[in-house]
């Protein structure tokens, strides 16, 4: 199978400004993203908090991250929804958008069964000719891919890679072994993107590199070329940084770390309110120790 991308993709912040998405700020995240040696981008995923976003929102940040990357990297589309109906319209207009590709994750609150799961993914997958990357993520949506429902999920042909982001490390390299014929796997976990890659996997879709591309662009490319002393002394090294990053709830410290940085305002929309001061403090001092600094 010829992957999306090895490497890194960054799943993008939205900047936000006076309750609005501030697209100047997009605009310049997705450029030095690029210009950082990014190897994809995906537009309102978890990180880029669509849950707070309305439709007409979400899909005007995919557009304007597809408008602005110009096919110089792969944009995928995040385009999960519990109603399948919902996820099918957002990727018909992804792909009108000319994305490359569609993030779904699973379907939360409604948790339906292993059965209901495949039932959703082959729906999605039959309805746009987007590739899907199945995302797995049950610390957010409450429920799990079990190894049987992805093997039968990535028998689909448009199903071509799946973003594992379960803290049960046993269980996803069990899913890896079933699958790894039909579909690319990519972590979804900052913190252990070199004990995947060396099991297998082919990058990951990051939160760190909205901050740190470059190093974490570095770190996933050293482990693709079987660099694992180069890669794993990169993840030591930066494991305090993603500590820091996921301390509270993501997107919050990121988003903090990026207005440290000049990327955008530190604005969230309600539920999520802004760091705490003693984790603030925190990654900030650690931002300068690896000289991330203002």
């Amino acid at each position: 199978m010829n992957p999306l991308f090895t490497g890194c993709a960054t799943a993008l912040i939205t900047p936000f400004r006076k309750g609005e998405v501030d697209y100047p700020a997009l605009d310049r995240l997705v450029e030095s993203q690029i210009e950082a040696g990014i190897d994809a981008l995906v537009a309102a995923g978890t990180t880029g908090e669509p849950a707070t976003m309305t439709w007409e929102e979400h899909l005007n940040v995919i557009r304007r991250v597809v408008d602005v990357a110009n096919h110089r990297v792969p944009v995928i589309a995040g385009t999960g929804s519990n109603s399948t109906a919902e996820a099918v319209h957002a990727a018909h207009m992804s792909q009108e958008f000319g994305a490359d590709a569609q993030l779904v994750v699973t379907p939360y609150y409604n948790k339906t069964s292993q059965e209901g799961l495949v039932a959703h993914f082959n729906a999605v997958a039959d309805a746009a000719t987007l590739p899907v990357i199945v995302y797995n993520v049950p610390s957010r949506t409450g429920i799990n891919i079990g190894p049987w429902a992805l093997q039968q999920i990535c028998a689909h042909p448009k199903v071509v890679a799946v973003k594992e982001a379960s803290s049960d490390v046993g269980q996803s390299l069990e899913k890896l072994r079933l699958v790894r014929d039909n579909a690319v796997f990519y972590s979804g976990n900052d913190d252990i993107i070199v004990p995947t890659m060396a099991c297998g996997f082919k990058g990951v879709i990051s939160v760190l590199s909205n901050i740190a591309p470059k190093e974490t662009v570095r770190m996933a490319h050293a482990a693709l070329e079987s660099n694992f002393a180069e890669a794993a002394a990169l993840q030591m090294k930066m494991l305090p940084l993603i500590n820091a990053l996921f301390c509270e709830t993501s997107p919050i410290p990121v988003k903090a770390a990026a207005a440290r940085l000049g990327i955008c305002d530190e604005e969230l929309r309600l539920p999520l309110v802004p760091m705490q001061p003693a984790n603030r403090a925190k990654l900030f001092t650690i931002m300068d120790e690896l000289g991330l600094g203002a």
